[in-house]
């Protein structure tokens, strides 16, 4: 349409200026008298050329008069030009094209930032668990300076251990000392403990030893006992036990894992895992055997389900 602007404001008049007076034939060029109209087979022929369209230039037309018998023309406006349509190329910067998104990505961006902002409050909650639990143990170690009980092993019967025979089940009769060293804590003792009887990795007896309350500053000494069914030994793990007894000096590992609660005053605290591990020396496989060392070494797990 910019083309064609030149051309049309040479043929057209401006809409300030007054429109020119309608075309009208004297009677001398017409041969007759009056009339104003021209006779309706003239036609007129445009021929135009158009340059480059510019503020300044504009294309210029002249007339080809083809009205028979001399008749002057009938001055006609060609009709608009129209825009055939076509096809066009656009070039986008890459930065500035926009992806559409697929069918039911809303969908499922709405349901990650649901799953990301439960994840975020759970994560959060546990922090804030975690956070107070250490706070509050923090002032009751301030407060009742708790300090690790201790174990040892005061004597061992041993029955019913024939080391000649194909299998052997044994009798263990442990007699335990616990000492609570605390002042302001007590300690409950709680069933669901483990106790076993070892001799060179060879498990030779499990059992357990009773639940109590333990209160601050007592000790307690209390008898374990233990039992093994059909247990066959090896030829190695035979004569190994038989020369050590000869030696009398029969080496025995005790393995003890006990639950047991800790008692702050009025407040109790979650399960704790205490672990006891004793290296023992006995003089035989009897029941008046002697006990000539003895080291026991304890662990406490305060928090069972993150391993510490």
């Amino acid at each position: 349409m910019g083309r064609f602007a030149p051309l049309r404001e040479h043929l057209l008049p401006s809409q300030s200026e007054s429109p020119p007076p309608p075309l009208r034939w004297s009677d001398s060029s017409l041969g007759r008298g009056g009339g104003g109209s021209p006779p309706p087979s003239t036609d007129l022929a445009l021929s135009c050329s158009l340059p480059k369209p510019s503020p300044t230039t504009a294309g210029t037309c002249h007339r080809t008069d083809t009205g028979p018998l001399g008749e002057p023309p009938l001055l006609r406006i060609l009709p608009k030009p129209v825009r055939q349509p076509g096809s066009y190329v656009i070039q986008v910067p890459r930065d500035l094209v926009l992806r559409i998104p697929r069918e039911g990505n809303a969908s499922r961006a709405k349901a990650y930032a649901r799953r990301r902002g439960c994840c975020f409050l759970v994560f959060a909650w546990l922090g804030a668990l975690l956070f107070l639990l250490a706070v509050v143990a923090d002032i009751l170690y301030l407060v009742f300076r708790p300090r690790v009980p201790q174990y040892s092993i005061d004597a061992l019967s041993i029955a019913s251990f024939n080391l000649s025979a194909a299998s052997v089940s044994p009798a263990f009769d442990a007699t335990v000392r616990a000492e609570n060293p605390n002042k302001k804590v007590g300690i409950f003792y709680r069933d669901g403990n483990d106790v076993t009887v070892a001799s060179d990795g060879v498990t030779l007896c499990t059992g357990a030893w009773p639940a109590f309350y333990q209160s601050p500053g007592n000790v307690t000494v209390f008898v374990a006992a233990l039992k093994g069914s059909a247990i066959r030994l090896s030829s190695a793990a035979r004569q190994a036990l038989v020369t050590a007894e000869t030696q009398r000096q029969v080496p025995l590992e005790i393995d003890v894992k006990v639950p047991v609660r800790i008692k702050f005053g009025a407040v109790t605290s979650w399960t704790i895992t205490v672990k006891l591990k004793c290296d023992v020396t006995v003089t035989g496989l009897t029941e008046n055997a002697k006990i000539v060392f003895k080291n026991c070494r304890v662990k406490v797990k305060l928090f069972k389900f993150l391993g510490l």
